[in-house]
């Protein structure tokens, strides 16, 4: 189990290869790439990160969703198609950097009627997503979202059952917004877990670092263990959560010492 930082806790605050580098010049033992932008799914962009990784590993993989994610699932061919092929973009980016997994939001929850599924669909869809990360060796690693999909407990069962190698991200700081227990997304995802997003939250309900809040870290790290998680766990906060940005390593630091009880 590693523990290290999302560059887009950095988000307006450093372009994401200039993230990647202070990460890896800070000696972070892992990290997640946050793409920002379609200039930056491409091969190229990869390899312009990759030299700037230096000897970071990069655990996984993100884009900013809402640009073409949605559109994998569109009932319109052309919409679709477009998609598809920015994914494969994205994959080859995250090929170039070695990453393991893609943190996938999927589909958002936009409007206010009631939505009824399609599992059937939505799992073959997913499936075809599944196997064009392979051909890049990436997984495809199902996040829990507010917005979107995978905002309660049964979403994740239920597209497992229609695929094969599908993979998850736990985001604590989501399962708060979508008003559900983390500790039943642990139980739904369970050895799927490979990525989890951590935040903090104070009394007043303000998002701030790790052990700035009043989160019990020292549970969540026990029972990540108790379903053999072995991932990476990933600072991923907003710009205005923290001061200065030495504070984010001492936040690594904390969550390091707390891990310490349950992984060796």
């Amino acid at each position: 189990m590693k523990i290290g930082i999302s560059t887009s806790s950095f988000f307006l605050r450093r372009h994401t290869e200039d993230a990647l580098s202070f990460l890896s010049e800070n000696n972070v033992e892992t990290a997640e790439v946050f793409l920002e932008t379609y200039s930056e799914y491409n091969k190229e962009f990869g390899k312009l990160l990759s030299a700037r990784s230096k000897n970071l590993p990069v655990h996984s993989i993100h884009v900013l969703t809402t640009q073409f994610e949605p559109q994998l699932y569109s009932v319109n061919d052309r919409a679709q198609a477009d998609s598809f092929k920015i994914l494969r973009n994205v994959a080859r980016a995250g090929k170039e950097l070695s990453a393991k997994y893609y943190t996938f939001h999927g589909p958002a929850r936009l409007k206010r009627t009631p939505l009824k599924i399609n599992f059937d669909r939505v799992g073959r869809i997913t499936q075809e997503i599944i196997d064009l990360l392979g051909e890049y060796s990436i997984s495809l690693a199902y996040e829990n979202v507010h917005w979107c999909y995978y905002n309660y407990v049964g979403y994740f069962n239920e597209l497992k059952k229609r695929t094969h190698g599908l993979k998850a991200t736990l985001d604590i700081k989501q399962a708060r917004q979508s008003g559900v227990d983390y500790r039943d997304l642990i139980k739904e995802m369970s050895s799927d877990i490979v990525t989890v997003h951590v935040s903090d939250v104070n009394k007043d309900g303000k998002m701030c670092l790790p052990g700035k809040g009043v989160t019990d870290f020292s549970e969540l790290f026990a029972r990540l263990s108790d379903v053999g998680f072995d991932g990476a766990v990933l600072l991923e906060v907003y710009k205005d959560d923290f001061g200065d940005e030495s504070e984010l390593f001492d936040c690594v630091e904390y969550l390091k010492s707390v891990a310490s009880k349950y992984y060796k």
